[in-house]
């Protein structure tokens, strides 16, 4: 019982956002299925819903649950996966991983965040990401340019992009589910 208890407080709490109408972001459900078959906490909504997540993450780390936070964003999700993580800093909470797919026109990095990938393909739709002045952690600036079957709305399908964001998640799962178990006296 102690073991289930401790596995779910271990679970990164990960949140997908879709890009507008969330009709072009069907790949995010993909990441979302294996995410869930792995036993991960996972939330897939439209790009409207980051002012409500905000609210519930706030909601969280007031009654003390500070599970390790990753935000994922396609097209408009991408924007604003970047926008909570700057709502989120004014109030002290880290973001352990920000994936952006596609973003366009976006804002910087801010400094609570610990690690940004961004998949995007240059010339075509989206940009690299920059980090706001004071910003300490890593930024992967991925550039599908190269790969003829990456477009706007096919890049969150992309077996690349799916495995590369799965990857860093379940590295940080792992990360994380070591941390706490190195805590837990035996």
């Amino acid at each position: 019982m102690s073991w289930s208890a401790h596995a779910l407080a271990a679970s990164p709490h990960v949140i997908l956002l879709r890009g507008w109408f969330g009709v072009f972001s069907t790949g995010l459900d993909s990441i979302a299925d294996k995410l869930k078959a792995q036993g991960i906490e996972v939330e897939v909504a439209g790009h409207l819903y980051s002012s409500s997540a905000i609210a519930e993450i706030l909601r969280e780390r007031s009654a003390g649950q500070t599970r390790t936070l990753v935000l994922v964003g396609h097209l408009q999700g991408a924007n604003n996966v970047i926008n909570m993580a700057r709502a989120l800093q004014s109030r002290g909470v880290t973001v352990d991983l920000l994936v952006t797919i596609s973003p366009f026109l976006q804002n910087s990095i801010p400094a609570n965040v610990v690690k940004a990938v961004n998949y995007y393909q240059a010339p075509g739709w989206g940009q690299p990401v920059a980090a706001d002045q004071g910003f300490h952690g890593k930024i992967e600036n991925v550039n599908l340019a190269g790969d003829l079957t990456v477009t706007h709305i096919t890049i969150d399908k992309n077996a690349k992009v799916q495995a590369g964001i799965l990857h860093e998640i379940a590295a940080l799962a792992q990360q994380t589910g070591d941390q706490k178990a190195t805590a837990v006296p035996r």
